[in-house]
């Protein structure tokens, strides 16, 4: 695995023109990302490089199993220069970054951004995005209800669940359960017992008790996206990732409605720029990531609809735009850091291996 790395670096030294004579800069950045993002990446590179002659960066995409290369290339002391990394794994890697508190203007950004990015009051990676979840809806066939509970949640659920048609998505995965945990007040933690959950009771109960959400079998080989799109769903909980593929290839009415709002603070996250404290030439990939943190890139990223970016002025396009996108920027003034553990991986393997027992 680091060898396949290292090959990729020395092979895009010498492709890149660089000599001694010329004294080019290089510097390695890793992250994974869609084919969308990896071609805005390349522009935003391609861009970075035009600006300042004699730099290259190499960029390493790791779509698969990003998390467990990363571990890898820092404990071969092979990590890259600019590391893009979110707040769920930053409590593990922080130790072996850069703290980025006094290049930031944080009043450029969203505070529960850099609240995501931060420990101890220190900043550790420069924010691309925030994130939620929320709902997208069939309107074609289940109206909207404003200021609504979890009750009216179940009882929509029930009510358009009918045939080979389910009321609301389920999702088997930790992340999409904290929706539920903070509308019953609860906080995840290292010690969150789900057996004893209120909230992860009523969203196991949504398939297993109620069946007002489709089975594992009953997905079988498509997704629940492309079920919501063929029609089989009708409330599908999801991220702003899913709005250019919704966008595009949704074929019936449909607009997006916040979780219903609860006892706590709805849970954000988010993803940024940070710099390995082990880089030999942290003043390149600052100055790179001051780039990838502009507000000409975080345009690149917020017009491919993918991301609610961090910086605010960037997000402003979404009061403007259909489908009622400014719930995403409505979430944000109610919504918190989610508290993630040190070893956050070991929590998610945990959950995997016994929380539907």
């Amino acid at each position: 695995m680091i060898k396949f790395f290292l090959t990729i670096i020395i092979t895009t030294f010498l492709l890149c023109g660089c000599s001694k004579e010329s004294k080019c800069e290089i510097i390695n950045f890793t992250s994974w990302g869609s084919i969308t993002e990896v071609e805005i990446i390349n522009k935003i590179i391609k861009d970075f490089e035009l600006k300042n002659p004699n730099t290259k960066v190499n960029f390493i995409h790791t779509p698969q199993n990003y998390f467990q290369k990363l571990h890898l290339l820092f404990a071969s002391n092979t990590a890259p220069d600019v590391i893009f990394i979110n707040n769920l794994y930053l409590p593990l890697y922080y130790n072996h970054l850069e703290d980025l508190t006094n290049i930031i203007d944080k009043s450029k950004y969203y505070g529960q951004a850099i609240e995501c990015l931060s420990i101890d009051e220190k900043v550790f990676a420069i924010p691309r995005d925030l994130s939620n979840l929320v709902f997208y809806v069939n309107t074609d066939i289940i109206p909207i209800k404003k200021n609504w509970t979890i009750e009216d949640l179940l009882e929509i659920a029930k009510k358009y669940t009918y045939n080979d048609f389910y009321g609301i998505s389920f999702e088997d995965d930790i992340y999409f359960t904290l929706p539920y945990l903070s509308y019953f007040g609860e906080t995840f933690n290292e010690n969150f017992d789900y057996k004893q959950s209120q909230g992860f009771r009523f969203y196991k109960d949504l398939r297993d008790k109620y069946q007002v959400a489709p089975t594992k079998s009953q997905i079988g080989s498509s997704t629940l996206a492309q079920m919501f799109l063929d029609k089989k769903i009708g409330m599908y909980l999801s991220g702003r990732w899913m709005f250019p593929i919704i966008s595009e290839k949704a074929n019936f009415n449909w607009s997006i409605i916040a979780f219903p709002q609860g006892l706590n603070e709805q849970i954000c996250d988010s993803s940024g720029w940070a710099i390995s404290k082990y880089s030999k030439n942290k003043d390149l990939a600052i100055k790179f990531i001051k780039h990838l943190s502009s507000e000409e890139s975080a345009e690149y990223f917020t017009k491919s609809g993918l991301i609610i970016p961090a910086r605010i002025e960037a997000s402003k396009v979404l009061n403007n735009n259909s489908h009622n996108e400014k719930v995403f920027l409505e979430i944000i003034k109610y919504s918190k850091k989610a508290k993630i553990p040190k070893d956050y991986k070991k929590i998610v393997d945990k959950f995997n291996s016994t929380a539907f027992d």
